[in-house]
């Protein structure tokens, strides 16, 4: 892939010391461009639409749109810009939340000036950047169990919160205008698929797991 020369940069932070301090950094290489500079999210997609940079350096927290919104509507209006999440925050939400909206690169602000700049070319490059802590966060998500119950159709999540309510098959039958016999089988593949062997069980674990409503 050709890298665009300059590489054009918009920096998206609610904090003039921060921006004022990225620029800084950033202008000082000869294939960089700051074209323009927004403090907060709706600022960032306005720019967006006028300036087309080809990365976009992102707070998450911004007021008006925060910089999850923000990421996911530029990356849905504008697929080709790459937008690098450079944030205080490595909890596993924003994380998570970043990468979903579209982000490829997840940096704290405690990035180094060269790891920063070597992120902005890997962006453009089609090549993403994470920091330790939001590679340990996905690479926790990989591992961990897989939560129950994901795979229950929606019929079997209706019947499971009658379950919950302590009805019986026959009035869940009634209730649903449906034979008893399909509620038993929609009750048998509950059961399968909570890995459990009884309906207390299934009631237990719905409620503490706050599978249904």
């Amino acid at each position: 892939m050709t890298i665009p020369q300059p590489i054009r940069i918009l920096l998206a932070d609610d904090h003039t010391v921060v921006r004022s301090g990225l620029s800084a950094v950033l202008a000082m290489q000869d294939d960089f461009k700051i074209v323009g500079e927004a403090g907060d999210g709706e600022e960032a997609l306005r720019l967006c639409e006028n300036l087309h940079p080809d990365v976009v350096l992102m707070d998450l927290l911004m007021p008006k749109l925060n910089g999850v919104a923000a990421t996911k509507a530029i990356k849905e209006r504008w697929p080709q810009i790459q937008v690098i999440a450079l944030t205080s925050f490595k909890e596993k939400e924003y994380v998570e939340g970043a990468l979903k909206a579209g982000a490829s690169g997840y940096l704290l602000k405690n990035v180094s000036a060269n790891e920063l700049v070597d992120a902005v070319r890997r962006a453009v490059a089609g090549q993403p950047s994470l920091s330790p802590e939001a590679a340990q966060v996905l690479i926790q998500k990989v591992n961990e169990p897989a939560r129950p119950g994901l795979d229950m159709t929606g019929r079997e999540k209706e019947i499971l919160a009658l379950m919950v309510e302590g009805l019986s098959n026959n009035k869940i039958a009634e209730l649903l205008t449906i034979n008893q016999s399909t509620v038993k089988f929609h009750v048998s593949n509950i059961l399968a698929k909570l890995g459990v062997t009884s309906r207390t069980e299934a009631v237990a674990l719905a409620v503490r797991g706050r599978l249904v409503e």
